[in-house]
C-alpha cells in the first residue's frame, strides 16, 4: 500500500460513527457520496436535494458534519450553511463550480471540486491535526 493510499484510508476512518448530512441535487453524485460514506462507517442523513428538505433534516436529526453542494435546483445552499454555522456543525462546500461566489462569512470552509474527494473532506471536517503522510 502506498503512503498516499494509507493516508486516504486513515482519513476515511475519521467518518466512522459520524452522522453526515449530504445536500446534493444530482442523484448520481449524491448516491456515490452516500455509498462511499457508508463504506467508511458513517451514518448518512439525506441526501437532501433542496434547501427546504435539508433544513428539515437538520431540524429532525443530529448532524455531526455536512457536505454541501452550492447550487441546488436554482437556489443556493447558503441558508443551510448559515444554520449549520449557527449550530457549530462543520461543513464543506463540494461543487463543480470552482468560481462559485461564496459569501465572505463562509470563507474558512473548504471548497472541493466534484467528484468529492472524501479523504480530503474527512480531514477538513474532523482532523484536529494533520494526518501522517
Amino acid at each position: 500500500m502506498t503512503r498516499r493510499h494509507q493516508h486516504e484510508v486513515s482519513a476515511l476512518r475519521l467518518f466512522a460513527g459520524k452522522r453526515i448530512l449530504i445536500v446534493e441535487d444530482e442523484y448520481f453524485v449524491a448516491d456515490e457520496t452516500r455509498k462511499a460514506l457508508l463504506a467508511a462507517g458513517a451514518q448518512v442523513i439525506g441526501p437532501a436535494p433542496t434547501v427546504d428538505i435539508g433544513m428539515s433534516m437538520i431540524d429532525r436529526e443530529i448532524v455531526d458534519a455536512a457536505i454541501l453542494d452550492i447550487r441546488l435546483e436554482g437556489e443556493t445552499v447558503f441558508p443551510i450553511a448559515e444554520r449549520l454555522q449557527g449550530l457549530a456543525v462543520p461543513f464543506v462546500f463540494a461543487t463543480a463550480y470552482v468560481d462559485a461566489d461564496i459569501p465572505e462569512k463562509f470563507g474558512g470552509y473548504l471548497l472541493c471540486e466534484k467528484p468529492t474527494a472524501l479523504a480530503e473532506i474527512a480531514t477538513a471536517l474532523f482532523a484536529s491535526k494533520p494526518l501522517n503522510h
